[in-house]
């Protein structure tokens, strides 16, 4: 019998709500979901083919252990009882720092994280690594010091911007925000509204631009500096805003008031009058900034982030109404790090911090395992990420992955990490499985959604939350629990929670072990390790989001959780679980001084020594290698490695290296034929598009290809072309300016 189910998509951060029709347990259908009221009936063409992504040729089914050139299928009780003997080998034998956990990577689900990372810190580990390192290492450790915690990701408040300002993103492809091809066409659109651009090339965004700053490859810090100096020449600076809302820019504007903007612009490649007028639209709209992966991943990442920032606060946009706010949380996205504290580890051989809300970069991995320290990295457990195709350097990953004593996998399909194994544990899909992601993209509402399965997963398949579960407990790591909690499991919640609290407080460790407990008690009920995690979660919740639930209209008390709770389980769209205070949204800073702390002595000497001169030296490209490669193009018709499936592109250009048509009449190439495209790295063979909307110069390839899928690879593996030591210093790979070459085939 046909049957449409409520759900999200979960191939990328937006999760849209979509509805899918499921006839004899198999989707065969997709549409948007117009009751969702996050995306309210928006959704790009990757969710109306999450089909291709749910019925994969290479899905796991049984779990799996490496035996000579392949695989052989064991049982559970094995494959837990084996791992975690090595695990607890390994442990007792090299220390806690030879494990490491890499996942909370998904943008499907993120309840298998806070499993993996109360596993690691059980034993005594605290190496986790995510793509949040991997992408947003430098501005998070930046917010972190600005803003006071590493999670408070200052969002843009578009709604209610006069102007929004683009700054390596593109949008209208990539998304990144809830509508965004409605919002960025509505801001395109109206008359009040500008929308600015800030990119080396004429993208699809910047085609519906207002004004578009075509900033030259690799000069975001340098054209941001100019930005500022050009306000502080101008006297434009918001000073009742400073004064009450800015720490220390007394201390740090000497940096900017002799500054050379003209020559900085000229190395931009920018016209003075233009970037002129952007700083006093920014002094004088009320406006926020969007900024992405084109500054996160470009030259200077860290120090982009930082000159944004001040960009920002001396405009006087964070906190305030249109302008990056601070956003209501569910639950934030990781933790606070500072790596200044003793108590926070360090990585053995590269001196790297958790800089990413509590994660380390995936870029050092290989260094930390190839080291011949005796504290090096032994042992990784892999969750719901594929780090052989989605971080830098694959070469380098696969031969530190040879050397490890242990990798364990969990994912649904073999996919280029597993086949690397030594076990291979079958997770059930996002559409077989409770899960639900953390995300804070809107403001003053906080949206969550909790999916539910709509089709039964294989036999033998589990959510990865009870995979860590099933691990814990054959290390020891969960107390026993008393037959009494596990009868009190299977009746009224609340009463089940009144049992174990009074447990739990004769019970110290029972406090750090609770996802597993949980897991073991409802999740056993419930066959959700998962859905039992979100009741504990909204059971406890900070004071914070309380309070946001109580304005979005949950009073407060004792079994305030248990009914939000409830209402997810009864809105399968999702809803608004709360608001946030739009008056107060200061309170969320969490710096010493209460204010934005716009001094980084880490930064400094780097700051006063960028300027024009600089510039135009770092800029020269090494021999041999004239072009910059742009390593991760969006499109339409590419995924994160989520998508295996090459048919949902059947009959489309998805994978190609794309040119500048000057720069191939230069070379003499043609579109369509084949080309090698060469980095320090490596090499690749792929066909060439020649097309206006590169700028002369660059080279774009799109990620998410390269994947193994039947006995065929389809597309370029742009991570085969990417060293791990092309880097920030706080880890973040420079994908956006690989010097590279392109010759004919």
């Amino acid at each position: 019998m046909e049957t449409w189910h409520k759900t999200g998509c979960v191939l990328c951060a937006q999760n849209c709500g979509l509805e899918v029709l499921v006839d004899d347990d198999r989707i065969i259908r997709v549409r948007p979901d117009k009751d969702n009221p996050r995306s309210q009936g928006y959704v790009c063409r990757k969710g109306l083919n999450i089909p291709y992504h749910q019925y994969p040729v290479d899905r796991l089914t049984v779990p799996l252990k490496r035996s000579g050139n392949g695989f052989q299928e064991i049982s559970w009780n094995q494959a837990a009882d084996e791992i975690a003997d090595k695990l607890r080998n390994l442990v007792d034998r090299y220390g806690p720092r030879c494990l490491a956990y890499m996942g909370g990577s998904s943008q499907g689900g993120h309840f298998e994280a806070s499993f993996g990372i109360s596993l690691l810190r059980a034993m005594g580990s605290q190496y986790y690594y995510s793509s949040a390192g991997q992408e947003f290492s430098g501005i998070w450790w930046v917010l972190g010091r600005m803003l006071g915690k590493q999670y408070n990701i200052a969002i843009p408040d578009e709604h209610a911007a006069e102007m929004l300002v683009g700054w390596g993103w593109n949008g209208m492809m990539s998304h990144q925000m809830p509508q965004a091809r409605k919002t960025l066409s509505g801001f395109s659109k109206d008359p009040d509204r500008l929308l600015v651009v800030i990119d080396p090339r004429k993208s699809e965004t910047a085609a519906i631009a207002d004004i578009h700053l075509a900033v030259r490859p690799g000069t975001d810090a340098l054209l941001a500096k100019a930005m500022i100096a050009i306000i502080v020449k101008e006297g434009w600076e918001a000073s009742d805003y400073i004064t009450q809302y800015v720490a220390d820019w007394q201390r740090i504007s000497p940096w900017f008031a002799d500054f050379d903007s003209r020559a900085a612009l000229e190395v931009c490649r920018l016209d003075y009058s233009l970037v002129h007028q952007v700083c006093r639209l920014m002094t004088t709209k009320r406006w926020c900034m969007h900024p992405d992966l084109g500054v996160y991943m470009g030259r200077h990442s860290t120090l982009n982030s930082y000159l944004m920032n001040i960009l920002g606060a001396i405009s006087g946009s964070f906190c305030v109404r249109g302008g990056n706010v601070i956003p209501g949380m569910v639950m934030p996205m990781g933790f606070h790090a500072d790596e200044r504290s003793p108590k926070t580890w360090r990585t053995v051989e590269t001196a790297m911090p958790p800089a990413a809300a509590g994660s380390f970069p995936p870029n050092v991995m290989p260094e930390e395992i190839l080291s011949d320290r005796p504290d090096r990295l032994r042992a990784v457990l892999v969750s719901a990420c594929n780090p052989l195709r989605s971080y830098a350097d694959t070469r380098a990953f696969e031969k530190a992955f040879d050397r490890l004593d242990l990798l364990v996998v969990n994912d649904m399909v073999m996919s280029e990490t597993a086949r690397r194994a030594h076990y291979v544990l079958p997770c059930r899909s996002f559409y077989e499985a409770w899960d639900g992601t953390f995300f804070p993209w809107t403001f003053p509402d906080v949206f969550f959604q909790m999916r539910r399965p709509v089709v039964k997963p294989p036999q033998h398949c589990k959510e990865a939350s009870q995979i860590f579960t099933l691990l814990a407990d054959r290390l020891g790591l969960i107390p026993d629990i008393p037959d009494h909690i596990q009868k009190a499991a299977e009746g009224d919640r609340l009463t089940f929670g009144m049992h174990l609290m009074e447990w739990a407080g004769k019970m110290p460790e029972v406090q750090s072990r609770m996802p597993f407990v949980l897991a073991k008690t409802l999740g056993r009920v419930w066959d959700s390790a998962a859905l039992a995690a979100l009741w504990g979660m909204l059971m406890t919740a900070p004071k914070t989001f309380r309070k946001n639930a109580a304005r979005a209209g949950f009073q407060t008390g004792l079994d305030q959780g248990d009914r939000i709770f409830q209402a997810l389980l009864d809105t399968p769209q999702g809803l608004w679980v709360g608001k946030a205070d739009i008056a107060d949204n200061w309170s969320a800073i969490r710096t010493p001084s209460g204010k934005i702390e716009v001094f980084i002595p880490e930064l400094e000497e780097q700051t006063k020594n960028l300027n024009a001169a600089s510039e135009a030296e770092g800029l020269k490209m090494p021999p041999g290698f004239p072009f910059i490669l742009n390593a991760g193009r969006h499109m339409d018709t590419n995924m994160n490695t989520l998508m295996r499936n090459p048919e949902w592109n059947k009959g489309k250009r998805a994978c190609t290296i794309a040119i500048n048509p000057d720069d191939a009449v230069e070379l003499g190439l043609t579109d369509g034929q084949s080309v090698r495209i060469v980095t320090e790295a490596g090499s690749a063979v792929g066909e060439l598009q020649v097309s206006t909307q590169v700028r002369s110069g660059m080279v774009l390839i799109p990620h998410g290809f390269g994947l193994i899928y039947g006995d065929t690879v389809y597309g370029i593996n742009v991570n085969y072309l990417t060293k791990n030591t092309h880097r920030d210093p706080l880890g973040t790979p420079i994908h956006r300016f690989v010097p590279c070459r392109i010759e004919s085939v």
